[in-house]
């Protein structure tokens, strides 16, 4: 099995840098440029293609490592599709949220049939050890042939105003779409959106719903788990 990429190896800038870095470009609305500028401030010089290529290589590792530390996910999903152009052709971009708000898992695919739903049901459930109360979607018939599939004792709630968790959550993907003018490749898609939706959402609660202490402390928890698994030596 081939061993994720290291920062602490073979790298000209400290892996705190390189955390910071991919930071900066997932949970902020910046670009690559934005990012090499705010480093430069910082006295850091380092191009906007050399953040690209360190977003490629660590921001799936980060936003895996990170996933692996969150709480068990609620057992209340919404789920939701939205269509994505790439290179001209519709693609649909497949999203899961619990009751919190909190991304569950992201997939990118051509179609919205009932063998996509299967397919994005199989990977939800891939490695879960338990199966949610409840789904709710919007009236797309390719869920319910899914549900009764893989999840036939769950109930399914259908409305197009129940699933707002879902819709509020592509929000941040389309701020992103714009800013890079549209995804280049399917494989890119996949990627970045992959990274952000598990780095992006580490940093940002649902803060309405917090008091100013509670928000402050969670925002000072997610801080210390990212420097934990981003910045520190990983133990083989």
């Amino acid at each position: 099995m081939k061993r994720p990429p290291d920062p602490h190896y073979r790298h000209r800038f400290p892996a705190e840098i390189i955390s910071h870095a991919v930071w900066m470009y997932h949970v902020f609305s910046l670009s690559l440029r934005d990012v090499e500028l705010l480093l430069a401030e910082r006295g850091v010089v380092a191009s906007y293609d050399t953040v690209r290529r360190w977003c490629k290589k660590f921001g799936q590792t980060f936003a895996g490592r990170l996933r692996r530390r969150r709480p068990r996910p609620g057992d209340k999903w919404h789920l939701d599709e939205v269509f994505i152009r790439i290179q001209g052709e519709q693609h649909y971009l497949w999203r899961a949220v619990d009751q919190s708000g909190v991304v569950l898992d992201i997939l990118v695919q051509p179609r919205r049939d009932a063998k996509a739903a299967k397919r994005f049901f199989r990977r939800l459930l891939k490695g879960l050890q338990y199966v949610p109360r409840a789904i709710v979607t919007d009236k797309l018939r390719s869920y319910g042939v899914a549900r009764r599939k893989l999840l036939p004792k769950v109930e399914h709630r259908q409305s197009r105003y129940l699933n707002n968790r879902t819709e509020n959550s592509h929000r941040s993907t389309r701020r992103r779409e714009r800013q890079t003018q549209r995804f280049k490749s399917p494989e890119q898609a996949r990627c970045f959106l992959s990274s952000h939706a598990f780095i992006h959402g580490h940093f940002h609660p649902r803060r309405h719903l917090l008091t100013a202490n509670s928000y402050r402390a969670a925002r000072t928890d997610a801080f210390n788990i990212r420097r934990q698994e981003t910045c520190a030596h990983q133990v083989a």
